[in-house]
């Protein structure tokens, strides 16, 4: 994967920690950019001699220390690592906020005040990627004239963007493909200090065939020794068994688990070094860099002459030739079992692919199913190619690149209707205790071979600690924790094909007393949160109110909030969450006919297609209660 049409001219690391932003942990700068850019402002400012902005290009790039300066300082400004991202009464002048668009809690700007003690100078713009314990800034290599652009939105009197007004963000980010690119070295270098690193999931059959798979296999769980050629043509293979019958196999993927630990910068610089020389974005994939690393190249690996082999696949398959092929969809729904709000269904879904094949072949098939799943979104990955669509199939053609990859996109609806519907209702009848009750229809309508392999349902309570509960589910088991009550309607080995069946549960839930929570409640409104969509506080000590303790603070006074990992689960907003699996075949109708997949030049290669579906977001809104819908547009 690359970033077509991007420079990068630096990017710098941070802690991201509560009121310790000042350490830059790592930081690289590719002078080849910055020497583009330092030309660009010149000519710039000898073509604008009387534009007032030119002042606020900054023609070198910060110190260390004058970035993390200028990064806790706008965390101040703004109320939050990410910011408000419209504009507040405690906006100002000159922020992001102010420029009154959400893509600013993303794509950045910091005032550098340089050490010599001049004016302020604007950076931008900087791509913020958070994950785990860090933050990530990326700035790519824009031209003077869209910071200048951007430097005028900041200070503009009007607030928000009239419809077809060209003068806005969304309009100059379209300008700049740049920072699509930097979006994707952003999210690579979180990916690999965090060691985050995997493939997509490509489940193929139990038993291996000889050759690369069998290499790959032998070499990650140490038995060098066997081996069917002098060098692997691969990375090791992490390999694991997914539960269940239904689909007995492994999971293939080239990449190594870096695992949990603290920032490797001997890893990071190496793979900067190969990813982007010179600050260029050339291959973003950490496994196609580290079989190159761990394994080289030789004599063998070479194309024929008339063949150009691409960077994006640095080795020829040796070995016993298969494609397999893995349709993963995942089902999202808000389930409301009520007349004035529909309930939502959705499906977003991908096509992966790993492609054992000698030499560099052409592959192509018929995507079918489309008009089945009524496709909303569809997109490819860059090595295909889409020649024509029919009314329910769509013709794909590629040149497989090396390992696991996602050759296809998509979001649909879900053409068979929910997996698991029906409602669930709760009331309070004391401070102390709720009486609930399930009735649940699964898998109704589908047919084999589709197996749901488990169903769990849980009923989240993370301000209530649950002290018992009482009720006997028509099927499954019942578990509690300190503030759950899981209900396992189905487990592994015990799947449902070809039928469906209805699950019911009454019962009570029993409290701990509530007046002995609501202090602590109040104190710990705020939970601490990690992961990329979170923000940490702000120092208490500092004048400028922080917007989301402030929402916090104003719900604390009816509704007592959970952490920020729940944020819809208050005391008047009560959900059951339901988690399943099902195998052998998707939801929405698309598939891929092994029959019609075609390989140019001709070789004999069987052709392998598994599908998984599993639950994402899938929400059983208490009908009882309150619930958020999206509000819909009056005709």
């Amino acid at each position: 994967m690359t970033g077509g049409g991007c420079s990068i001219r630096a990017f710098w690391i941070l802690n991201n920690f509560v009121n310790n932003f000042e350490a830059v942990v790592f930081s690289r700068r590719f002078p080849v950019v910055e020497r583009q850019w330092r030309e660009a402002c010149k000519n710039e400012n000898e073509n604008c001699s009387e534009d007032p902005v030119k002042y606020s290009v900054l023609p070198l790039l910060p110190t260390d220390s004058e970035l993390a300066s200028a990064f806790a300082e706008r965390k101040r400004r703004e109320g939050s690592v990410r910011g408000f991202g419209i504009r507040v009464t405690q906006s100002t002048e000159g922020s992001d906020s102010w420029v009154d668009d959400p893509i600013t809690r993303h794509v950045i700007g910091l005032y550098i005040d340089t050490e010599e003690g001049g004016e302020n100078h604007l950076l931008w713009p900087l791509i913020l990627h958070i994950k785990g314990p860090y933050c990530v800034l990326v700035l790519p290599l824009v031209e003077p004239r869209h910071l200048k652009s951007y430097a005028r939105l900041c200070k503009r009197p009007d607030c928000g963007n009239a419809v077809g007004v060209d003068d806005s963000l969304s309009s100059l980010l379209l300008d700049l493909p740049s920072i699509t690119g930097a979006f994707m070295v952003a999210h690579a270098i979180g990916d690999v200090i965090t060691g985050d690193v995997v493939e997509p999931e490509v489940v193929v059959s139990a038993s291996p065939s000889v050759g690369g798979l069998l290499d790959s296999l032998t070499g990650s769980i140490g038995i060098s020794g066997i081996s069917s050629r002098a060098k692997p043509v691969a990375a090791p293979v992490a390999s694991s068994a997914p539960s269940g019958a239904a689909v007995v196999g492994t999971v293939a993927s080239d990449t190594p688990k870096l695992g949990s630990r603290p920032l490797d910068k001997d890893t990071l610089r190496s793979f900067i070094s190969s990813a982007m020389p010179f600050g260029t974005p050339v291959d973003l994939s950490y496994s196609n860099i580290f079989a190159i690393k761990a394994n080289g190249f030789s004599s063998s690996d070479l194309p024929p002459q008339d063949l150009k082999q691409p960077a994006w696949k640095p080795y020829l398959y040796k070995g016993k030739q298969r494609l397999l092929f893995t349709i993963h969809e995942t089902v999202h729904a808000a389930m409301y079992d009520r007349d004035e709000i529909p309930d939502s269904l959705l499906v977003s879904g991908q096509i992966n692919c790993r492609a054992e094949l000698e030499g560099m072949p052409d592959v192509s098939f018929p995507l079918t199913g489309l008009n089945n799943a009524r496709v909303e979104v569809l997109s490819f990955h860059p090595s295909a190619q889409v020649p024509e669509q029919g009314v329910d199939k769509q013709a794909v053609m590629f040149s497989p690149p090396f390992g696991n990859f996602v050759l296809v996109r998509y979001q649909a609806i879900c053409g068979l209707g929910p997996p698991v519907k029906g409602f669930y209702q709760l009331s309070m009848v004391s401070e102390d205790e709720g009486a609930f009750l399930f009735k649940l229809c699964l898998m109704e309508s589908y047919k084999a071979p589709l197996t749901m392999e488990f169903c769990n349902v849980t009923m989240p309570f993370p301000r209530r600690r649950v002290l018992s509960f009482d009720g006997t589910p028509s099927i499954g088991t019942v578990s509690t924790t300190e503030h759950s009550v899981e209900w396992k309607i189905t487990t592994s080995g015990r799947g449902l094909t070809g039928r469906s069946i209805e699950a019911t549960f009454p019962g009570t839930v029993k409290f701990a007393p509530w007046q002995t929570q609501r202090s602590s409640s109040s104190r710990s409104g705020f939970g601490g949160t990690t992961d990329e969509d979170s923000d940490t506080e702000t120092d208490n000590t500092n004048n400028m109110v922080n917007i989301e303790e402030f929402l916090m603070e104003k719900m604390n006074r009816d509704l007592p909030p959970v952490d920020l990992e729940e944020p819809f689960c208050w005391h008047a907003y009560n959900y059951a969450k339901v988690s399943f699996k099902i195998v052998g075949a998707s939801v929405s109708g698309m598939s891929i006919d092994p029959k019609s997949v075609s390989i140019y030049p001709a070789v004999k290669a069987p052709v392998e297609l598994s599908s998984q579906v599993t639950s994402g977001d899938y929400i059983l809104w208490n009908t009882l209660g309150k619930c958020p819908s999206v509000a819909t547009a009056k005709s």
